[in-house]
Formats: C-alpha cells, structure tokens, sequence
C-alpha cells in the first residue's frame, strides 16, 4: 500500500479524529484527492505552517493546527518559560478564530496562559501584545496574501519578531516527534478559563498599541499644517487593518481619508481579488479609481494580517499614480525620520541604519 493510502487509512482508524472528518473523507471518490491529501505531512518551516484548509495530513485542519502546537508547547516547556504564555491573534480568513481556539486551548491544557484577542487584529498587534504582556511566544492564524483557500500558523518569539535559530530548529523537531495525535493535549474552554491559563486580551492593549504607533511621529507640527491638504484612501483587502489603521490616522489629526467601501469589511472570500496581495496591481484597481473621484494624493493598501503595504503616489504634475516598491517606502521612510531626527540633534554619534539582507542597499551610505 502506498504511504498516502496508509495515512489516509491511519486517520480513518484513528479514536481521535472526530467521526464528522473520517465521514467526509470516507466520502471522498477522487483517488487523486485522496493522495493530494495525505501523500505528504504538512510541512512545519521556519515560519510556521502554511496550507490549503481542509481534512487530511496535508491540510490545514483542527488535528494539523493541534499537533503544531502541541510541539510549540512541548518546546516552550523545555525551555522552561512556560510561565510566561502565548499570545494568539487571528485574521479574517476561513477558520482563524476556530483555529486559534484549538490553539489556545492546548497551551492551556499544557499548563501554558493562552492570551486570546477577543476579535481579528493584524500581525503588528500580535508583535506588541507579545512584549506587552512578557509572553515567550506568539501565534498568529493567518495565510497573509495568499488566495482564500488557504490559512496559516505563524509563529513569534519574546521580540515579537517572528522565530529564528535556535528556536525555529527546536519547534520543529518538537512537532515531528509527534507521531500520535492522542498527545495532543486539550481542555475545555470552561477549565481554560477557570483554571485562569485562557484569558481573553483586553482593549488596554489595544489603546497601548496605538499610543505606540503614534508616538512614533517625528513631525506632528507638520501634520497639523498640511492634514487638511492631504486626502489619503485606504484598503484593508478584506483583512484586519481597517479598524486600527483609520484609527490611528484619525487620532494623529488626518480628517481627509477615505477607505474603499466594497473591500471595508473582513471577508475570507476576499471577493474583489484573485488574492489579496497590496504589491499586486489588480489589487488597487478599486483604491485607484476612488483615488480619482476624490482627487486624493496617497494610496494605500495592507494585506489580511496588515504587515504588507502597497502604496500608490499622485504626481502633482501629471495627475497620475504611480506604485512604490517597498524598497522606495522603506527609503522614503529612512530619510524622512532621519532628517527629522537630524533637525532636531536627535541622532546620535554612533547611530546606524540596520536593513535585512533583501533590502535595498539606497540608504547605507547617507549620512546626516
């Protein structure tokens, strides 16, 4: 028997699977599906998982989301921070609030606190609320730009960054040593949270968030005088930026901005696009002819879990929109802070600009 039919044999077979899931698979009568399902367990990289959803080995599910963090769990405990807890957010794609209730419940059931957002925030608020509340790790569910049919499991260390070496090694041979879903340990939503290891995030961090967000303006005078000249669209792509990025700009003064009514609300069909990616074109298409209609200077776009961002920009002269790359945001970005710090003697001696290995080499060599 091949390895495929074996798995797919061993989830049948198996107590732990629920009788609704072997219903649906013993209904499957595509041998192609079947294999498609289960020739393969699916793979836990170094940023998590990352999967169409659906029953099987090879799909995103209940049973593959629980032995991800089952091996996080057992890692976590190795290390000994289990004190510490998990924090766990989730986008608007099919499944990410059940998911991350699995999620939290087996770090509960583990004896690790589970910090649960009550609603869908984008990946930057998982980040803080990691450092925020001390946690050891954070979990995000979410398939960033990827199209519908897919969800993820993302996971973020104590910098709230997401995992690197060591832990990204240990993690993952914590999860292939599992071999037996029956390990995975669970609980009750009621004894999570009467045992006090599930607690719900409350909207203090959210407000410490965005306090954070705002106190990293290095010109407000400047807003002040040029708000009412600015008029901004912005598209959450059906995600979760929309709440927390209107937000922000509304408390930092800006009154003309204006989000793309058909793509507003969380929706993980993402009906307008092929995939909600704001690098790619089509995705504008909706942002760019409201743009138009409200002769607006500045376009943009994030992605489900809002830590992508496209940007269009008007030429004044020309009246017409042009994509940055994220290499020009980022440049943009460096010399505008930079010189705003540099007015002020707010950069000091030894200052640096730190870039990742896949950014744009444009900003090393300025100096102020």
């Amino acid at each position: 028997m091949e390895d495929y039919r074996v798995r797919y044999q061993q989830w049948l077979e198996d107590p732990f699977i629920d009788e609704e899931t072997k219903a649906e698979l013993r209904g499957i009568t595509d041998e192609n599906e079947i294999k498609e399902r289960f020739f393969k367990e699916l793979e836990f990289g170094t940023g998590g998982l990352r999967g169409i959803i659906g029953n099987g080995s090879n799909r995103l599910n209940r049973y593959t989301v629980g032995k991800a963090s089952q091996g996080l769990a057992n890692y976590i405990k190795k290390e000994g921070t289990q004190k510490q807890g998990v924090a766990i957010a989730y986008d608007s794609r099919f499944m990410s609030p059940e998911f991350a209730e699995v999620a939290g419940l087996i770090f509960a059931a583990n004896g690790i606190p589970a910090y649960v957002y009550p609603s869908l925030r984008p990946v930057p608020m998982l980040s803080f609320a990691v450092r925020e509340l001390g946690c050891t790790a954070g979990v995000v569910l979410t398939a960033s730009h990827n199209p519908p049919e897919y969800n993820g499991y993302k996971v973020y260390w104590e910098d709230g960054a997401q995992f690197t070496p060591p832990h990204d090694k240990g993690v993952l041979e914590e999860v292939l040593a599992i071999e037996d879903l029956s390990t995975v340990k669970t609980t009750s939503e009621e004894e999570a949270l009467r045992s006090g290891k599930f607690q719900v995030i409350g909207k203090e961090i959210d407000d410490k968030y965005i306090e954070n967000v705002k106190a990293q303006v290095v010109n407000q005078d400047a807003i002040d005088r040029m708000q009412k000249d600015i008029t901004i669209i912005y598209t959450p792509l059906h995600g979760t930026g929309n709440i927390p990025a209107r937000r922000v700009m509304k408390e930092l003064g800006f009154e003309n901005v204006y989000v793309v009514p058909e793509q507003e609300l969380p929706d993980g069909n993402f009906p307008t696009v092929s995939y909600p990616n704001p690098e790619a074109e089509e995705a504008f298409a909706l942002g760019l002819k409201l743009a138009k209609e409200k002769n607006a200077d500045l376009v943009l776009a994030t992605d489900p879990d809002a830590d992508r961002l496209g940007v269009y920009v008007k030429d004044a002269k020309t009246g017409e929109y042009h994509p940055l790359t994220g290499n020009m945001s980022g440049s943009l970005l460096c010399e505008y802070v930079l010189s705003q710090k540099a007015a002020k003697n707010a950069i000091p001696a030894d200052g640096e600009v730190v870039k990742s290995i896949v950014s744009t080499n444009l900003m090393p060599e300025a100096s102020w």
